[in-house]
């Protein structure tokens, strides 16, 4: 497949998502030739029930979505240092912990990936990344009946996967893994679900 276009969904709060993008940042790093549209989505929205208050417009479910705001101010007006961020976000919540609900560790991830933390900050204030948030995630959830993360959409076509493995800077592993999950979305629509029922460790 040459330089495919696709996207994939991210909520900083899983594991699975963790994994697949560290891949295809680790891959895209070492020059990996694909085309990806980081796509935020939330899992908090996901969990709404019908006829509830969306997390977009609920102040009690704002600090929730701070992360993904701040990514996406990275992603559209800092793209050089997104990779950085991107990462690190992850990283910040599941290798060491943190609360990504609290803004002193957002501000310290901005920080120390060289980027203007106050300048992020205060354009997640004025509202714009907000809504840009609900929009990609409205239009996932509408277009392709996106239910999680990460779900990786091609064309038409999308599919929810989960990589057990971390690239951990090895390049040929990560470009392999995301070549081989756009092949079976792209070649092998019949194959719906594939899923081990127990987990070798």
């Amino acid at each position: 497949m040459s330089s495919p276009s696709f996207a994939v969904t991210y909520d900083y709060r899983c594991p699975f998502a963790r994994n697949v993008h560290e891949h295809l940042v680790t891959g895209l790093q070492g020059g990996a030739d694909w085309d990806v549209e980081f796509l935020p989505f939330s899992l908090s929205q996901v969990h709404v029930e019908e006829g509830g208050i969306p997390v977009w417009d609920d102040p009690s479910k704002a600090s929730g979505l701070l992360a993904t705001e701040v990514g996406i101010v990275v992603r559209d007006n800092f793209p050089e240092r997104f990779f950085d961020v991107h990462v690190a976000l992850f990283a910040a919540r599941h290798d060491d912990g943190r609360d990504l609900r609290q803004e002193a560790v957002v501000r310290d991830i901005l920080r120390s990936s060289g980027v203007d933390d106050d300048e992020v900050l205060a354009a997640v204030g004025e509202g714009g990344p907000r809504e840009t948030f609900r929009k990609a995630h409205e239009a996932a959830v509408a277009e392709h009946q996106v239910f999680g993360v990460p779900t990786f959409v091609l064309d038409d076509n999308a599919v929810f996967v989960r990589v057990m493995t971390r690239p951990a800077g090895d390049v040929a592993l990560a470009t392999s893994t995301i070549d081989y999950i756009l092949e079976l979305l792209a070649d092998h629509p019949d194959l719906n679900e594939f899923k081990h029922t127990s987990i070798s460790r």
